[in-house]
């Protein structure tokens, strides 16, 4: 994606997780699709940098002193790391040896293929998945309400005033959170997640493994992703779609997740004791509503005479900022019967339940809040979960049945 000319740096969520990781650990792996940020967070904090896939010292250092490639102004930064996948158990190496936190950030848009030979690096290299740019980190939220505070069942309060309305949430999630573009026209904005696609389909898709794809299939395949974003999408209804066989599909899933462009939403799984039977099938996402949006030409006009489609998005979006905002993964819950829950997480010892509405009508929030409460009910509790719907509205404030309402426009994290 490119770039420009006066780039400045915003902050980003992972900005204090990346510090506290190196604070604890002799390694960060960050991981995330590319152009989502990873390397600008890095050299935020970095000491010294190697751009792995184009130093051309670094072939000779491997194959001659590999130790060399390591020696620097720590935290050392090696961006795109997998290009060279030796790099990591000589990186783990280095860290057993110094036996000092904060001394080497990895990053990859790619998730290499496991090998026998390369330990996980459990205990010595921490883990972080970024994303595109939440609405906060973007300044589409103002963030007067902290999800923090909320699992601590601090009540939500805003003044009604809001960054954009239900049209300016359209828009911005047509144009989408990646840095490179905050600062181009919606209509510029798509015009280069097209090309993204399109690179995706006939270079990246191909880059964990070597294994030579077909590029129509695989714009085709997201086509089929961004038309059934935030739903179960199966296998087989997603090889009917595009007249593929199911192993095709499966292939092809599997390598657009290894490159965080199709993501899974998880069901969610619960120890507790319970009168529900909890479905398995995950929801589909791509890495960012807008390259669902994208894929099928629908440019923000086109979204809002179509705001079921809008309202797929929307869903995306809420469970996208989620993540981000609470750095946990987000699942989804339905039962036998229907009723269902659009994301649930664990924060702060506390289970979140949240419906995502688009909408903020009366009837709307009635009927969110009641549906909360009866899947919550299903299940017995030590500390009952915090119930919180998540809206495209202006307002954020507690219902009176105790469920929490929040605007996309103001949630922080």
């Amino acid at each position: 994606m490119s770039g420009q000319e006066g780039y400045v740096y915003l902050s980003r969520v992972e900005d204090s997780r990346l510090y506290g990781a190196l604070q604890r650990s002799g390694g960060v792996l960050i991981e995330g699709p590319k152009g989502c940020g990873k390397s600008a967070t890095a050299r935020q904090i970095a000491g010294s940098l190697v751009q792995v896939d184009t130093d051309l010292n670094l072939d000779m250092q491997l194959s001659t002193v590999p130790d060399l490639a390591l020696e620097g102004d720590t935290p050392r930064v090696f961006d795109e790391w997998q290009e060279k996948p030796q790099l990591w158990n000589l990186v783990r190496h280095e860290i057993d040896r110094r036996q000092a936190p904060g001394q080497f950030i990895l990053t990859g848009s790619t998730a290499p293929m496991e090998e026998q030979s390369r330990h996980s690096g459990a205990g010595r290299i921490a883990r972080l998945r970024m994303k595109t740019f939440s609405f906060y980190e973007s300044g589409h939220s103002n963030g007067a309400v902290s999800l923090a505070e909320l699992v601590a069942q601090e009540p939500p309060q805003s003044n009604g005033e809001t960054v954009v309305n239900v049209a300016g949430i359209i828009e911005r999630m047509a144009h989408g959170g990646w840095p490179a573009n905050r600062n181009y026209s919606v209509e510029a904005a798509q015009e280069n997640l097209r090309s993204y696609i399109d690179t995706v389909a006939h270079v990246d898709i191909n880059a964990a493994d070597g294994v030579r794809r077909d590029p129509v299939k695989v714009t085709t395949l997201i086509r089929s992703l961004a038309r059934g974003v935030a739903t179960e999408q199966s296998i087989s209804s997603i090889a009917t779609d595009i007249g593929a066989q199911r192993a095709t599909v499966s292939e092809y899933l599997a390598a657009l997740q290894r490159i965080f462009i199709a993501e899974e939403q998880l069901a969610w799984s619960s120890h507790l004791r319970s009168r529900a039977s909890l479905r398995t099938a995950p929801k589909r996402h791509l890495a960012d509503p807008a390259l669902a949006a994208a894929a099928v030409d629908a440019s923000p006009d086109k979204l809002l005479r179509n705001l079921a489609f809008a309202g797929q998005l929307f869903e995306s979006q809420v469970v996208h900022d989620l993540a981000v905002l609470s750095g946990k993964r987000i699942f989804h819950a339905r039962d036998a019967s229907g009723l269902e829950v659009d994301a649930v997480f664990e924060l702060a010892g506390r289970t979140v339940f949240v419906e995502i509405k688009l909408g903020q009508s009366q009837e709307i929030i009635e009927k969110a809040a009641s549906n909360l409460q009866a899947f919550a009910e299903r299940f017995e509790w030590e500390a009952p979960p915090v119930l919180m719907i998540v809206t495209g509205g202006n307002l954020s404030f507690r219902h009176p049945s105790g469920v929490h309402v929040v605007s996309l426009t103001h949630l922080a994290p």
